[in-house]
């Protein structure tokens, strides 16, 4: 099944991978679909970006059965002790009068007492993780969010062929074009490819050079590819031409820009 093709079913498995819910054989056919197909990979790499920042800190944890064993047992032989003692006195006390002097009222303040301070001291170092783990967790997210690209605009230039040839796609939050080459395309060492926008009513722009590699980065500013409908590659004298100039060998591979509203 030609995915790209279908435009609304690669939206929902796009959004589906990201979120996590596309699983086993549906998502490993889905991958090899997107190390294939460039507007597949586009589509999934929009929504990976989408949902980047919605990750959610883990619940917190709940103290372990053995706090409250730990506690219990406090409990327990502060009892045992007190009969022990009684034992060995050998001698019954004599009843106090009023609710203020009953032993079973203080017995039970004090072993309530005892039971705050055993969770305190049980709980703190779990809390104290706790909290060093969450700090941990919000400065990773944070880092994460700085670097992970905010990809607005996606291109996929193709031959006359209509064979994907190389996949664009532009990041304002860090002024950068990304380029991966998926075709086979391999200009002359004595050749450069140039990368140009197309902008309505008006001349060609230059917005770099490509270097041999199959994955590169330029430097551009949002302006250079806002209202731009489309971008072309050409192959000209080795290192390039200047702007101005425009185009001056042949177009190998075009293909529209694509702004995606966030």
């Amino acid at each position: 099944m030609q995915l790209h093709r279908h435009p609304e079913l690669l939206q929902r498995l796009a959004a589906a991978h990201a979120l996590g819910t596309l699983r086993g054989g549906a998502r490993r056919r889905f991958e090899a679909i997107a190390r294939e197909h460039p507007a597949v990979r586009a589509a999934a790499i929009e929504w990976q970006t989408r949902v980047a920042s919605l990750n959610e800190l883990q619940a917190g944890a709940e103290p372990g059965p053995q706090v409250w064993t730990r506690i219990q047992n406090l409990v327990r032989a502060d009892a045992e002790g007190a009969a022990l003692a009684r034992q060995r006195q050998g001698a019954a006390v004599a009843p106090s009068t009023g609710w203020w002097h009953s032993l079973a009222l203080w017995r039970g303040a004090g072993l309530a007492g005892l039971c705050a301070v055993a969770l305190a001291l049980a709980l703190l170092p779990a809390l104290r993780g706790e909290l060093e783990r969450r700090g941990a967790e919000v400065a990773a997210l944070q880092r994460q969010l700085l670097a992970t690209p905010d990809v607005r605009y996606v291109s996929v230039l193709n031959d006359d062929q209509a064979r994907p040839a190389v996949l664009i796609t532009f990041d304002p939050k860090h002024n950068r074009l990304s380029l991966q080459r998926v075709g086979g395309y391999q200009e002359a060492a004595d050749r450069s490819l140039q990368l140009w926008a197309l902008p309505p009513g008006a001349a060609p722009r230059s917005l770099g050079v490509l270097t041999p590699e199959r994955l590169l980065q330029l430097a551009a500013s949002e302006s250079a590819v806002r209202e731009v409908p489309a971008l072309a590659i050409s192959l000209e004298p080795l290192g390039g031409v200047p702007s101005e100039r425009g185009p001056t060998g042949p177009v190998l591979f075009h293909g529209p820009l694509i702004h995606k509203q966030i």
